[in-house]
């Protein structure tokens, strides 16, 4: 099976920064595409960025400029670098192993609280 393990929430003021870590282990290829998603309380989950095997990226409009997405292909791990942070940045953050633009694998996911 994959499993897959988010670090690096917190709680940060409006303007700063965090680097979030998910680490995937199991059954697949170093290369297999990945994604960033995160849910609001009451909200749908929502892609935040999405980054193929060779480090293509693409952004949701609303963190675009701020987030930056990153993979280390050795360690199988993807990073989210989230700069200049804003209130409306808060939730929970979770990584997928995909198929594809599909996620397949979810991490248990990580608290992003953003302080005014």
């Amino acid at each position: 099976q994959v499993q897959v393990v988010e670090s690096g929430g917190g709680l940060v003021q409006a303007g700063g920064s965090l680097r979030l870590s998910c680490a995937a282990s199991g059954t697949i290829f170093s290369v297999t595409p990945m994604g960033w998603y995160r849910q609001a309380p009451g909200q749908q989950r929502e892609l935040v960025a999405r980054i193929s095997g060779g480090g293509n990226t693409n952004y949701a409009d609303s963190v675009k400029g701020r987030f930056t997405a990153s993979r280390d292909n050795v360690k199988k791990t993807v990073y989210l670098q989230m700069n200049n942070l804003k209130p409306e940045d808060t939730a929970v953050y979770y990584c997928a192993v995909q198929t594809g633009t599909d996620p397949r694998y979810w991490g248990q996911g990580t608290q992003v609280t953003v302080s005014s």
